[in-house]
């Protein structure tokens, strides 16, 4: 049982490929479901781990390797078919990057790297979910919903979230890089 939330976001990358292909194909109605439970499973792994004290190294890198493959491919697929703005999609894909990339130069540097994401960061995992959400339903039923305030409160939220982790990730290099 102690690997179950590993399990469960092993579940989430596999889900990210048909969950992709389900946008790109306009199966809305299909990627709307993989898209939910792919989104209930983020929170269930990270309830179990903490609740059971579960937590892994390995959970620690594919959490949120998960919500990245995820996230940033249905962001992607979304952009490629105009159903999100491109703006945004550049803006949660730049985020992402910065976070990849400064946790891989991290490591490189320092020789270890463990993410603590700050409420801003999950709350924004949140609102991209949700986002991803009403737009797959919007597209899966037919509504005609307006999409200008989630546009906005999540190219807000991911902007807000990507500066906090660079003013974060800044003042702990400055006080690591000091020790050495």
């Amino acid at each position: 049982m102690r690997h179950l939330p590993n399990l469960i976001s092993l579940l989430r990358i596999v889900l990210v490929a048909p969950l992709i292909l389900a946008i790109l194909h306009e199966r809305y109605e299909v990627a709307l479901v993989i898209a939910a439970v792919a989104g209930v499973s983020d929170g269930v792994d990270g309830f179990l781990a903490r609740r059971f004290r579960w937590q892994s190294k390995l959970g620690s890198i594919l959490d949120p390797a998960a919500d990245k493959l995820m996230l940033v491919g249905c962001m992607l697929a979304l952009g490629w078919l105009h159903e999100a703005p491109r703006w945004l999609v550049a803006l949660v894909v730049a985020r992402d990057a910065v976070i990849v990339l400064g946790a891989l130069a991290w490591h490189r540097v320092l020789h270890s790297f463990e993410a603590h994401p700050s409420w801003i960061s999950k709350a924004t995992t949140v609102a991209q979910i949700g986002f991803v959400l009403l737009v797959l339903a919007t597209q899966a039923f037919g509504w005609r919903t307006p999409m200008a305030i989630p546009v906005w409160v999540v190219a807000v939220m991911t902007a807000a979230s990507g500066i906090d982790y660079v003013v974060r990730w800044g003042r702990m290099a400055r006080r690591e890089l000091g020790k050495l």
